[in-house]
C-alpha cells in the first residue's frame, strides 16, 4: 500500500465555503488555478512516481492561510511507474 503526505493546514478551507468564495478576486481566483494547474502537473510529469488523481473537483482543493491550493484526497488516484506514457482505464471513476 502506497500512502501520499500533506502537512497540517491551519486556518484551512476549500473553495466551496460560500461564504468566503465572494470575497476571492479574480486576480487571486487566477493565481489559484495556476497552482493547481503546477500541482497535477508535478504529479504527471515530475514526481519520482506518476500520480493520477481521477477525482480532482473544488472539494478536493484546499486553500492554505495565504491562499495557496493543496490538492486533497488520493482516495481514487493511480500511482504509475515513472516509465508508463499511456494507460487504459475499464471502470468509470470519480464525482
Amino acid at each position: 500500500m502506497s500512502c501520499l503526505l500533506c502537512g497540517l493546514i491551519s486556518n484551512a478551507y476549500s473553495e466551496t465555503d460560500s461564504k468566503r468564495r465572494e470575497k476571492i478576486v479574480w486576480e487571486k481566483r487566477f493565481n489559484i488555478i495556476e497552482g493547481i494547474a503546477h500541482g497535477l502537473i508535478y504529479l504527471h510529469h515530475f514526481s519520482r512516481l506518476k500520480v493520477i488523481h481521477r477525482d480532482l473537483k473544488a472539494g478536493n482543493i484546499l486553500l492554505d492561510y495565504e491562499m495557496n491550493p493543496k490538492i486533497s484526497d488520493f482516495g481514487m488516484a493511480v500511482i504509475l511507474d515513472s516509465e508508463v506514457v499511456e494507460v487504459k482505464t475499464k471502470r468509470v471513476v470519480g464525482t
